[in-house]
C-alpha cells in the first residue's frame, strides 16, 4: 500500500484578472490518509481551492501547494497524480462502464491484462462488476456516481478530489450513498478533499471540516468541535441551526437582559413559567415523528424553534420559561 500523501497549503490565494479575490491567503494542512470536507455556501471559494489543489487553476504568486515535501504549485494536473470526481461525473457516454474506468489506465499505456485486472478490482470495490458492459445512458444516478469514483481511483491517485459528488442525486439515494462513501473512504487510506455545501454530508464524510465564507477559512476541526465550539457566528449558524436571543442567563435560566446568547434548538429545557424570567409562549407545534418542534415567542417579540422528544406534552398557547443546557457565543 502506498504511503498516503500529506497536503500542505501555504498562503494559497487566487485573484481573478479583474482584481477580485476568489480566495484570500489560506494556510491548511491535510494529513495523509484523512478526508477533509470543504464546507460553505455557493461562491465562498471552496471549489476554487479544490481546483488549485488539482492544478486546474493557477494560484497567485507566493502561494505554495505541497504534496508531502514536493512543491506541486506549478505542476499541471496530470503530473500531480490526482483523481477527480466532478459534480456531473464527466463520464464518456459513448463508452461502457468498464471502458470508462479503464480510460486513465489506457492513457498511461498500461498493458491490456493489467487494465482488465485493475478495472475488475475497481468495479468490485464499488459493486458494479455486473454492469461492466452497460452504456452510461443505461445507468441510474447512483450507478454513475460509482463509476466516476471507480474511474478516479483506478489510476491509484496520490490524492482524491470530490466536487459536490452527491448533489445531483435525490435525497434518499444521497443519504444511502453518504454512508457507502464514508465507509469506502475510511478503508482506502487515500488523502481526500470533498467540496460540499451540505452540513450533514460534511459531518459524515469529513475526518475534519474546513468551513469557508467569502473566500476565507473560518474554522477547521472535527465535526463535534465545530458544532460545540464554533469560533465565529458564521460557523455556528452554518453548521446546524443556531438560535439567538437578547437576554441574560442566571444559572442557565433565560432572564431579561441585553446580552446576545446563542444555543442549539435541541439544547433547551422548558420549565413551568417562572416569575423574574423572560417567558416564552408556544406559538406553533409540529410533530415530526422522532421529535417535536415548537416555535416559541418571547414576551419582547423574539422568536425561535426548539426541538424536544416526541412525547413532550407542551401545547400551543402554553407559557414556559427556558433553561439552556449548552449556551454558545451569540
Amino acid at each position: 500500500m502506498k504511503h498516503p500523501v500529506t497536503i500542505t497549503l501555504e498562503q494559497c490565494a487566487k485573484t481573478w484578472p479583474d482584481g477580485s479575490r476568489a480566495l484570500h491567503p489560506v494556510d491548511l494542512r491535510i494529513e495523509g490518509g484523512r478526508t477533509l470536507a470543504l464546507l460553505g455556501p455557493s461562491g465562498c471559494g471552496k471549489t476554487t481551492l479544490l481546483r488549485l489543489i488539482c492544478g486546474l487553476e493557477a494560484a497567485d504568486a507566493g502561494s505554495r501547494i505541497l504534496f508531502d515535501d514536493e512543491d506541486v504549485s506549478t505542476q499541471p494536473p496530470e503530473a500531480r497524480g490526482v483523481g477527480v470526481v466532478f459534480q456531473n461525473y464527466a463520464l464518456f457516454p459513448n463508452m461502457t462502464v468498464a471502458q470508462n474506468v479503464a480510460y486513465g489506465l489506457r492513457i498511461r499505456k498500461m498493458s491490456k491484462a493489467g487494465q482488465a485486472e485493475r478495472v475488475g478490482y475497481m468495479l468490485s470495490l464499488v459493486r458494479m462488476e455486473a454492469l461492466a458492459d452497460r452504456r452510461i445512458a443505461q445507468l441510474s444516478g447512483g450507478q454513475r456516481q460509482r463509476v466516476a469514483l471507480a474511474r478516479a481511483l483506478a489510476i491509484e491517485p496520490r490524492v482524491l478530489l470530490l466536487d459536490e459528488p452527491l448533489t445531483a442525486l435525490d435525497a434518499k439515494l444521497r443519504e444511502h450513498l453518504r454512508v457507502e462513501l464514508a465507509q469506502m473512504l475510511r478503508t482506502l487510506n487515500i488523502t481526500t478533499v470533498i467540496v460540499t455545501h451540505d452540513q450533514d454530508e460534511a459531518m459524515m464524510l469529513g475526518d475534519r471540516i474546513a468551513v469557508m465564507s467569502a473566500g476565507r477559512l473560518e474554522q477547521v476541526g472535527d465535526a463535534e468541535t465545530l458544532y460545540r465550539q464554533p469560533a465565529t457566528p458564521f460557523v455556528g449558524e452554518f453548521l446546524g441551526t443556531l438560535c439567538k436571543v437578547r437576554a441574560r442567563l442566571e444559572q442557565g435560566v433565560v432572564t431579561g437582559g441585553d446580552e446576545l446568547i446563542g444555543f442549539r434548538p435541541h439544547e433547551v429545557e422548558l420549565l413551568p413559567a417562572l416569575p423574574s424570567t423572560l417567558q416564552a409562549r408556544v406559538a406553533a407545534r409540529f410533530f415530526l415523528g422522532a421529535t417535536l418542534r415548537l416555535q416559541l415567542e418571547l414576551d419582547d417579540g423574539q422568536a425561535f424553534p426548539v426541538i424536544l422528544p416526541a412525547d413532550s406534552g407542551h401545547r400551543v398557547g402554553e407559557s414556559v420559561s427556558l433553561r439552556l443546557t449548552r449556551p454558545l457565543p451569540g
